[in-house]
């Protein structure tokens, strides 16, 4: 489904979460299931997060793009602004997911944009726009993640589970 990229991090915070084991470029890859679906991360802050999704290969069966492959992507974009704004020193857990299906998308590629909407000690919250390539809104979603304290041997289990 597409090649694999890796994101550019500054090489301080490439450095910061190598001292804790983490592959932080490998950490952002999207993952297994994002892999498989074809995510792809294109910018990482803590402030905007931006990836893309080809509609091929995740529709339903009337041909549309799923709502759970959108959900997916959300999900993706939301966790990794969500980690960004933890530090090395947190660990980013989903908790809450809403998702509202706009139009329907056949073909090409979606591209979500993840902005935060509440950044705490303890959780983070994301609203991630998905739209077409026409630049039309195919999906809004909002992500919570709890941030939790990192634990002894949660940097090598973040870096094989992300």
């Amino acid at each position: 489904m597409g090649e694999q990229q890796q994101v550019q991090f500054p090489q301080e915070v490439i450095d910061e979460y190598a001292a804790l084991g983490v592959d932080l470029p490998a950490l952002f890859s999207a993952g297994h299931l994002g892999t498989r679906m074809g995510v792809q991360i294109r910018e990482a802050s803590a402030d905007r997060v931006v990836g893309t999704m080809p509609v091929e290969g995740n529709t339903q069966p009337y041909g549309l793009l799923h709502g759970g492959a959108s959900a997916v992507l959300a999900e993706t974009l939301g966790s990794v602004g969500s980690m960004l704004h933890g530090g090395t020193s947190k660990i980013a857990v989903g908790v809450d997911l809403n998702c509202t299906h706009h139009r329907g998308v056949r073909s090409g590629l979606v591209t979500g944009v993840a902005t935060p909407v509440h950044r705490g000690r303890s959780t983070a919250t994301y609203e991630i726009v998905i739209s077409d390539e026409q630049g039309r809104r195919v999906c809004t979603a909002r992500l919570t993640c709890l941030l939790r304290d990192v634990k002894p041997g949660d940097g090598a289990q973040a870096g094989a589970t992300a």
